[in-house]
């Protein structure tokens, strides 16, 4: 906590999934530490709405894929708000080009892996040593943002599938080690949200709801799953660890 508040890094915290977790934490009384790629005078509009709802909070530039840039944002977060009560792991990218699983490059891969999963693995790994030693009775929680493709298949962004399905084994590893800490680890699973990511392909997913994809029969919004994450955060599920939470619109119902 920071002067009483509880706080919280969030990475990938300008845009898209990021923003609406970011700013629902901090219009929730949280200071947040939010973690993106673009500099400061980039992302001025967000950084500014972030401060609006929560003036102590702050942003940090940072490509969690560098193993330099991970210990300078554990270094910041931890200068700024004290102690983490919370870290959203939301940073993500998909293919820069969307290629078939027999055309898809190694570049690719190496790229989107990098960044989904060993990036997100080893700052959890820096960001959750310190909250480990950390003497407080505080709720605190590590939340992982990894999305349906960690189940379902998609063959022309295979590399986004498995980053994500290995995100998801990394939350129960977490979930396991970090239990006797007192620190939660939940998965949080989006379906299809409107973000940048899905923006070139959203005639066709509005389609695909107008037909009956989901039977919650909207796209999702960023707040959605700002909303569920703030509940992990605050412990509205403090018995339980290693979860799933879906934020799908009921897409992954199973049904005859």
């Amino acid at each position: 906590m920071k002067n009483g508040k509880r706080t919280a890094i969030v990475t990938g915290a300008a845009r898209g999934i990021g923003r609406g977790i970011s700013l629902t934490l901090a219009e929730h009384g949280y200071t947040v530490c939010a973690v993106g790629t673009k500099p400061a005078d980039a992302v001025e509009e967000y950084t500014a709405a972030l401060t609006a709802l929560s003036p102590e909070s702050f942003y940090v530039r940072g490509d969690i894929s560098s193993h330099e840039d991970r210990l300078r944002i554990a270094e910041e977060a931890f200068a700024g708000l004290d102690e983490v009560d919370v870290l959203v792991n939301n940073a993500g990218v998909a293919p820069l080009v969307r290629a078939d699983l027999l055309d898809m490059t190694e570049e690719s891969f190496d790229r989107v892996m990098g960044i989904n999963l060993r990036g997100a693995f080893f700052l959890t790994q820096e960001i959750s040593r310190r909250m480990a030693a950390q003497t407080t009775d505080a709720f605190r929680a590590v939340v992982f943002i990894t999305s349906i493709s960690a189940e379902v298949s998609s063959v022309n962004r295979g590399e986004y599938c498995m980053s994500k399905a290995g995100l998801s084994m990394a939350a129960t590893l977490y979930a396991d080690r970090l239990a006797e800490y007192g620190i939660r680890v939940y998965e949080v699973r989006p379906g299809i949200i409107a973000t940048d990511m899905t923006a070139g392909v959203r005639e066709k997913y509005d389609r695909l709801i107008a037909e009956g994809l989901c039977p919650i029969p909207r796209i999702g919004q960023p707040e959605d799953v700002g909303r569920t994450v703030l509940a992990l955060a605050d412990g509205a599920l403090g018995y339980t660890t290693g979860q799933i939470v879906g934020v799908d619109g009921g897409m992954m119902i199973r049904k005859l």
